[in-house]
């Protein structure tokens, strides 16, 4: 049995009708660049999410890096950020010429720790930059505090945990801006790349507006320096048209992500006589340590697990023709682009074991009950007994 990691083209045959008639409707249109179609798609995204305001941007990248911009954070600022997710976060960082600040994460969520943000805060921190990884939302409240008692911008990386919820707030909805991507693999997803803001201060809003079209508030008048940030009609159309859906492909994935854990042997399924058997005659040993839910709800963008030896249960999961996935295998703050912050091995204990543990099991919402347990007992099987 062949299981891709992902399969887009299932999602696209669910649906084929909606979204064939929405991208015939912009092509008759002929208007590709911004127009009724991406504001209708702000709308509706900013309402799903709880924010006032959404701006639509060409990707989640730029959706981080005209957040930041709107800040205007440069050259001798600092932003707080995690060590251990997808490039952009600290690449956005770098590029506005600010400084990434690492602090550790919680190994249990792999989110940035808020415990450890205050001591990494100086004179020239701008910003706190937390990311909700995987589809689990960080620790937003003592984030926010720390950021009303020292005057700071907080800017959620919410790319992969759209309709993520905690403490009554969703993921993006709780900081001054809220970053989300609609790249093909993320739960919500354009035909390409795109990505919006999301924000409750009208007057960022309009800033945000302006920055996406070379700050251009009038046409060809430019109160400040901005650059081409727009998302596109065809991908807004995309994107409104399977809106609707969303929710129920969120169930679907976590529906799969519980039967993993009944399948792989979460602790809270296992029997109460005291047997380290589930019901459904699988183990889970200290060598396979399962995705943790602190929050109200997990998204599951990925379903992410620990195992010892990673690179071998990869490569024998692939010659199964199980489809994995390692998000991500260098920490950021030893990345060669970053030597000259001055990191060393050593410095982010929890995210450097994250980056040699972790591993990305097929969690997308068309997955049948088949296949997760194929893909289960063999994760058994090999961890188990090689």
């Amino acid at each position: 049995m062949k299981v891709p990691l992902l399969d887009l083209a299932a999602q696209y045959a669910s649906i084929r009708p909606e979204i064939d008639a929405a991208l015939d409707r912009v092509v008759a249109s002929q208007r590709f660049v911004l127009g009724p179609v991406v504001q209708a798609c702000e709308e509706a995204v900013a309402d799903y999410v709880g924010s006032a305001h959404g701006i639509g941007v060409s990707s989640g990248t730029d959706a981080l890096l005209v957040a930041l911009m709107a800040e205007e954070i440069g050259p001798g600022d600092e932003v707080v950020t995690t060590p251990f997710s997808f490039f952009a976060t600290a690449g956005a960082i770098s590029r506005v010429g600010a400084t990434p600040v690492f602090v550790d994460i919680d190994p249990a969520t792999f989110n940035i720790d808020p415990g450890l943000i205050e001591e990494r805060t100086t004179a020239r921190t701008r910003a706190i930059l937390p990311v909700h990884l995987f589809g689990q939302m960080a620790g937003m409240a003592p984030i926010m505090e720390i950021a009303r008692r020292r005057g700071l911008a907080v800017i959620e990386d919410a790319a992969q945990a759209i309709g993520a919820r905690h403490d009554g707030h969703g993921a993006g909805a709780s900081g001054h801006y809220g970053c989300f991507s609609f790249y093909p693999t993320k739960n919500l997803s354009g035909y390409g790349d795109g990505g919006i803001v999301v924000t409750d201060d009208p007057a960022r809003a309009e800033k945000l507006r302006a920055l996406r079209v070379h700050g251009e508030t009038t046409r060809y008048h430019h109160r400040i320096v901005g650059g081409n940030f727009r998302l596109d009609a065809l991908q807004a159309a995309v994107i409104h048209a399977k809106l609707p859906h969303l929710d129920r492909w969120t169930d679907a994935r976590i529906a799969n992500a519980a039967l993993y854990r009944r399948l792989l042997g979460d602790p809270a399924a296992r029997p109460t006589d005291g047997s380290t058997r589930n019901p459904e005659g699988t183990q889970s040993p200290d060598t396979l340590v399962l995705p943790r839910v602190v929050t109200e709800r997990h998204v599951f963008n990925q379903f992410v697990v620990r195992v010892a030896d990673r690179d071998r249960v990869q490569a024998r999961l692939a010659a199964a023709g199980i489809g994995t996935a390692i998000y991500y295998p260098v920490p950021l703050h030893l990345q060669e682009c970053f030597a000259e912050l001055g990191y060393r091995p050593g410095d982010f204990p929890n995210a450097e074991r994250a980056a040699n543990e972790v591993l990305a099991l097929p969690i997308f919402p068309e997955l049948t009950a088949e296949q997760i347990r194929h893909v289960a007992q063999n994760m058994v099987d090999i961890v188990l007994y090689g």
